[in-house]
């Protein structure tokens, strides 16, 4: 599992369905703990407009046998800049992939979309229930407020 991407220049992929994800051994896999990813400035298009949806992703997950190498998962959320979807689809897509590939021992996002015709959308998916030995820290993403 030689990490594709790690010490290299690497374009930005041209659409989620083209990105590679890496995913290395997991350096403490006798050990149960949280990993968390934030992304504040995630961009996609609306699939109907095609203007631009700015969300703030949180991704925690448990670790099984593999971790994903952070440069790859840089790559992937980025490919989504040009990439026409609705936030659910965005956000429980970049999930389940994520559970599906890396096979973690739990896994949780949350989309929090920032307003878009005056509503803001927040969009949450986990794969099941946490693990009761690993502390799993609360997202803490406050809900928008505009102005006020």
């Amino acid at each position: 599992m030689t990490p594709k991407f790690l010490g290299q220049a690497s374009a930005l992929p041209t659409s989620p369905e083209t990105a590679t994800l890496d995913y290395v051994p997991n350096p403490r896999p006798g050990l149960a703990y949280c990993v968390r990813f934030v992304s504040p400035e995630f961009t996609s298009l609306c699939p109907v407009t095609a203007q631009p949806d700015f969300a703030h992703l949180v991704i925690d997950y448990v670790p099984g046998n593999t971790i994903v190498e952070s440069k790859s998962l840089k790559l992937f959320l980025g490919s989504f800049r040009n990439h026409a979807a609705f936030h659910e689809d965005c956000t429980v897509g970049i999930g389940d992939r994520l559970f599906r590939e890396m096979d973690p021992k739990w896994l949780r996002i949350g989309g929090y979309w920032y307003p878009r015709g005056g509503i803001p959308i927040d969009v949450f998916w986990q794969s099941g229930t946490p693990p009761q030995d690993v502390w799993i820290p609360a997202q803490d993403v406050p809900g928008y407020r505009g102005r006020g």
